[in-house]
């Protein structure tokens, strides 16, 4: 199979496509009879055979007939396919174990709509879309994933039987696309909070004794601290601010790799680490998360968990921690 793949590569025009959007030519698109298609040769044959032996001009008339629907048939799969217009769009974060989705759109010239298009990863299932006359369409072709990191589901089958059934005409579609896996997660309690001795001297904590009066509220700050009686007052006039604390010991959340030394595969750390992450986000608290070779600050918010996930995503395999 390793002797054939230049080969492969040279006649199906494999490899990514660096150039956007992606327009399928005729160099691009290849067709072949389907089984039903071979079956309806092989039938014609017996037909005009059969004429030819009986002297039936009426055969004869029904067998140039039927082979000049299924050349029409074949014409129309191919241009099913030809002038069609691909671009690639953006895939939404999983977890490893769930399916992956990755979005193409797609453009239609012509005045005649695309019917019945099959897309799929040579893993995966397959995916049906029709492009209307004159416009365009968007499809999310699924993908399953089993390891974390950035996952590159390779190239793209497209194909059509449209309209008769009787050909199979396809093309190898292979634009930059591109999946963030973040760890399975398992879900174990969160670790208590650290004191800190002096918080305005620490990483992203304040004090939490004497109030201080109010500021404006950042994202990192958790709703609880909200001085919703504030807000009220005017509610147009004024955005959200949020009671500010100075004075006394505070917490800090942090979600350090170093807690789980009682835990030997590396895997199952990213795993805890990652239900640590969504078990604090979910409970509204702001956590920072530590692991070898850098570490994230407390904050909170949809932002700061992307952030913290996609580190431990990537860890090992490219650099990923922010300080």
């Amino acid at each position: 199979m390793a002797a054939l793949a230049p080969l492969q590569r040279w006649l199906f025009r494999l490899g990514q496509d660096n150039t956007l959007p992606i327009i399928l030519t005729q160099r691009r698109i290849f067709i072949l009879p389907t089984r039903a298609g071979l079956l309806f040769g092989m039938a014609l044959a017996v037909m005009l055979i059969g004429a030819i032996n009986y002297t039936l001009s009426l055969g004869h008339a029904l067998v140039f007939l039927l082979a000049g629907l299924g050349l029409a048939g074949m014409v129309h799969t191919f241009r099913n396919l030809a002038g069609l217009s691909i671009s690639p769009g953006r895939a939404t974060p999983v977890h490893a174990g769930e399916i992956a989705y990755f979005s193409l759109h797609l453009a239609n010239q012509r005045r005649e709509a695309r019917r019945a298009l099959n897309f799929r990863f040579e893993k995966g299932n397959e995916a049906t879309l029709d492009v209307p006359a004159t416009g365009s369409a968007s499809i999310d072709i699924p993908c399953p994933t089993s390891q974390r990191g950035r996952l590159d589901p390779g190239r793209i089958t497209l194909s059509t039987r449209y309209p008769l059934g009787l050909f199979c005409a396809w093309s190898y579609p292979h634009p930059r696309l591109s999946c963030l896996v973040y760890p399975r997660p398992l879900k174990r309690p969160l670790p208590p909070p650290v004191a800190v001795a002096d918080p305005g001297f620490t990483r992203g904590a304040g004090g939490q004794e004497d109030f201080a009066g109010l500021r404006l509220r950042n994202l990192s700050d958790p709703p609880r601290h909200i001085a919703w009686k504030a807000v009220a007052r005017n509610v147009d006039a004024y955005p959200l601010l949020v009671k500010h604390f100075s004075g006394g010991a505070g917490e800090e959340l942090w979600l350090d790799w170093a807690l789980l030394n009682d835990e030997t595969d590396e895997e199952t750390k990213l795993s805890i680490l990652t239900g640590w992450v969504l078990a604090a986000e979910d409970a509204h608290l702001s956590y920072g998360l530590a692991i070898p070779g850098g570490y994230i600050a407390p904050a909170c918010g949809a932002t700061h968990c992307c952030t913290c996930l996609e580190a431990l995503a990537l860890f090992g395999h490219e650099e990923s921690t922010r300080s």
